[in-house]
């Protein structure tokens, strides 16, 4: 059997899965396992090499023509022949067993090293110095090389200590945007309506007496029409996501689902309690998604804030939350014991030619744009979303999102192919 090389990128569609190749740069210009190989070749002399990492689809080789990954083969379990030890020479009792296995997997020799990678008995992968010359490896130069080869461990724990940091950060800030663009939002486009509640509440309390019944009742009719565009107005401006100048950039990054819900159900917790509505958040921390987390909190509001609008207010209404893994990703459900919806209104549910909704148990009104900007908001995001509802037995929403990715490099391998993030107006 000969080693097939591929081309990486357009014959190396599983690389995502390669959690440690990416993490050490090999599909960037700053490509750690090839200067690796290549510096480990070099330093004992020896014409080809090979780095494995454990349980990764690709296994790295490096010769005088460069480094390039060819496909593992399930039989190329190798761990098992070091049986505890570091290293394995011709001194090594599974030499023999190992050479041949080697073999066998289309690396052809005379000569072989390998050496096994563990971090606290943790198995990494294998390194492979190998070639045909006839003259066995100096000794003084194998060590030096063991020493640079178990020098990769480390490298390996930095990097993944950095791009945890990193990621972090992306996320710690992706979610203050969230929430000061929430603020921002709302503190702007409720202004002018609140300065007429202010003025007019002003002169009731202050010129009441001068007032008779019937402009007490024309500016009770205002305050109240006021009151109550002023609510829709605030459940709109929820959807923060359709501000920025009225463009939308999808920006995917890994974060934790609980924390957009949490964001959206302290904003909303105070409508929940004005409703009488118990508002359950059991989003369970840990439950990593790969989105664009404006998006994502936008959806959750939507829904939450439709939830809330048609959950019955007599004290007995529950709007829960609740999220799990799926097999096609993280899915998050919200359900609610409100007015639920007949076969005709779900199948219209998605229709954007939709444009007046149906009034909620409060009498709130509606644009009846926010599903519609859910479902497009999941696409673009590569999630589903999926609705069960029965008249007068409540709704339940399921949004799937995808799993977190294992490392940021995935994203630029998406942009190298072509698939370019979606932009919307």
């Amino acid at each position: 059997m000969a080693i097939q090389l591929l081309e990486i990128g357009t014959q190396t569609e599983q690389l995502a899965a390669c959690r440690l190749a990416l993490l050490m740069g090999v599909f960037t210009k700053d490509n750690r396992v090839a200067e690796f190989l290549k510096f480990s070749r070099s330093m004992l002399q020896a014409d080809h090499a090979v780095l494995v990492f454990q349980n990764e689809p690709y296994i790295w080789f490096s010769s005088a023509d460069g480094c390039k990954p060819f496909l593992a083969s399930g039989q190329a379990q190798l761990e098992p022949y070091f049986e505890g030890a570091d290293c394995i020479d011709d001194s090594h009792p599974n030499y023999s067993n190992f050479s041949q296995h080697i073999q066998r997997l289309g690396a052809g020799h005379t000569r072989l090293l390998a050496f096994n990678l563990t971090d606290d008995e943790l198995p990494i992968g294998q390194v492979l110095l190998f070639d045909e010359q006839s003259s066995v490896f100096d000794e003084k130069q194998k060590n030096v090389v063991q020493e640079f080869v178990f020098s990769l461990i480390g490298s390996i724990k930095l990097r993944a200590e950095n791009t945890e940091l990193k990621e972090l950060y992306e996320q710690q800030s992706a979610l203050n945007f969230s929430k000061t663009k929430f603020f921002q939002i709302i503190a702007h486009d409720l202004r002018a309506p609140f300065h007429g509640l202010l003025g007019f509440s002003e002169v009731l309390a202050q010129e009441r007496e001068t007032l008779d019944e019937s402009s007490i009742q024309n500016i009770a009719d205002y305050l109240f029409d006021t009151a109550q565009s002023t609510y829709n107005l605030l459940e709109s401006l929820l959807n923060w996501a359709m501000a920025e100048g009225g463009r939308l950039v999808y920006h995917p990054i890994n974060f934790e689902l609980s924390h957009a819900v949490k964001i959206v159900c302290d904003v909303l917790n105070s409508l929940a309690v004005k409703k009488n509505i118990q508002l359950l958040n059991d989003v369970p921390e840990g439950l990593k998604i790969y989105a664009d987390i404006n998006m994502v909190t936008s959806v959750i509001q939507n829904l939450v804030s439709n939830a809330l609008k048609f959950t019955n207010t007599d004290g007995t209404g529950k709007v829960t939350l609740r999220a799990c893994m799926a097999a096609n990703g993280v899915c998050l459900s919200i359900q609610d014991t409100g007015l639920g919806m007949t076969q005709p209104q779900i199948e219209q549910l998605f229709d954007p030619k939709i444009t007046v909704s149906v009034k909620g148990t409060a009498g709130e009104k509606g644009t009846g744009l926010g599903l519609i900007l859910c479902k497009r908001f999941v696409e673009m995001n590569h999630g589903e979303i999926a609705v069960e509802s029965k008249e007068g037995a409540g709704t339940l929403f399921k949004v799937t999102f995808p799993l977190a990715l294992s490392h940021h490099h995935a994203l630029e391998i998406s942009s190298q192919h072509g698939d370019k993030p979606e932009e919307t107006a």
